[in-house]
């Protein structure tokens, strides 16, 4: 059911220092830029940074003054671990019977499907399926 650890969030303030780190000091290579443009605190701008076929998504929210929170947790640095799943709706119905609760979602566009669930601690793993890979 579960594939793979498919990237990790890094919410940044400083997006383009954060990006020159990962490239120039640890070897990543950009892969795409893309832009949200409508959340509830302005733009999101993300980066994709990918090494040996992981990514890191660098995040930012430009506009924002200070980063405004998607919940209490939220923060400037690592945000979740995201899975890549095959098939979200099966997923999801494969975790409800083992009593994990979906904490949001799922969020389904046209190239993927989104949704989240919590370890026991309370720390976000996000669920992951891409259409047309």
């Amino acid at each position: 059911m579960f594939k793979r650890i498919d990237h990790i969030e890094l919410l940044t303030a400083a997006p383009e220092r954060t990006i020159a780190f990962y490239v120039d000091v640890l070897d990543f290579r950009e892969r795409e830029r893309a832009r949200i443009p409508e959340t509830p605190f302005g733009p999101l701008d993300l980066v994709y940074l990918e090494l040996g076929g992981t990514t890191v998504e660098v995040m930012c929210y430009p506009d924002a003054k200070a980063i405004a929170p998607r919940s209490p947790e939220q923060r400037l640095g690592w945000q979740c671990l995201a899975l890549e799943v095959q098939d979200m709706d099966r997923a999801l119905n494969v975790l409800k019977d083992k009593g994990v609760e979906v904490a949001w979602g799922p969020i389904k566009r046209p190239t993927y499907a989104r949704a989240e669930i919590r370890d026991p601690d309370g720390n976000p793993i996000e669920l992951r399926q891409w259409f047309g890979r």
